[in-house]
């Protein structure tokens, strides 16, 4: 099954158990992000990938210099939160092109705002063998411009699903960033991004397998 297929999945079971006026919510806020989101504003290809130091999900730092240091190119891909199963499924399907990512000689990270003690618990629960990092407060995403500060009207039915941002990602400000995968070669310059407003869209490991052997 496609990772396609299984989001979907994701999505017609919700619009069969959630209340109507969360699911026009949820929608109306995702609709709006994709009319006024601008691409252009986000890091391109070609662009030099920024420099970051991020916490890994035992507190460790792990640096892109470092990273980029292994003369291997890197795939990095920024997901929500361990609350999101759009995010889940999509990590899973990472972790099952991993060993054809490691063959190819690249190096995958996943990123999410959470903090580290979350990011362990995500890789413990979804048995992740590659780094998952901490971008406290959506910094480095900022700096790639994909960054969605949600309406403050979302906040009601996040609680009611129990998700508490703020106690996950150690901030109250309620952003998250845009679903995003960047390859970048050796020499850190991006070659290929996927990034998609609409949050149930992500990229295929197929996909970013075909730009790695096309680089």
């Amino acid at each position: 099954m496609t990772l396609a297929a299984e989001l979907n999945g994701v999505t017609d079971k919700f619009k069969q158990v959630a209340p109507k006026p969360v699911q026009d919510a949820l929608l109306g806020a995702t609709n709006d992000l994709v009319a006024s989101y601008d691409p252009q504003t986000a890091i391109q290809v070609g662009d030099k990938l920024p420099a970051f130091k991020l916490s890994n999900a035992v507190g460790n730092q792990v640096s892109s210099t470092d990273l980029l240091a292994q003369n291997r190119a890197l795939l990095i891909t920024f997901y929500r939160g361990e609350w999101c199963p759009f995010c889940n499924l999509a990590l899973a399907a990472m972790q099952k092109a991993l060993p054809d990512f490691q063959a190819r000689g690249v190096t995958l990270v996943a990123i999410s705002p959470e903090l580290p003690n979350n990011t362990l618990s995500t890789t413990e629960k979804h048995a992740l063998k590659f780094p998952v990092l901490s971008d406290v407060g959506n910094k480095f995403a900022k700096e790639l411009g994909i960054v969605f500060e949600q309406p403050d009207s979302l906040r009601p039915i996040f609680a009611g699903f129990g998700h508490d941002l703020k106690a996950r990602n150690g901030d109250d400000s309620f952003a998250v960033p845009i679903p995003a995968t960047i390859l970048v070669d050796k020499q850190g310059v991006v070659r290929n991004t996927s990034i998609d407003p609409d949050y149930k869209n992500r990229l295929e490991p197929s996909e970013a397998l075909a730009w790695i052997d096309a680089l």
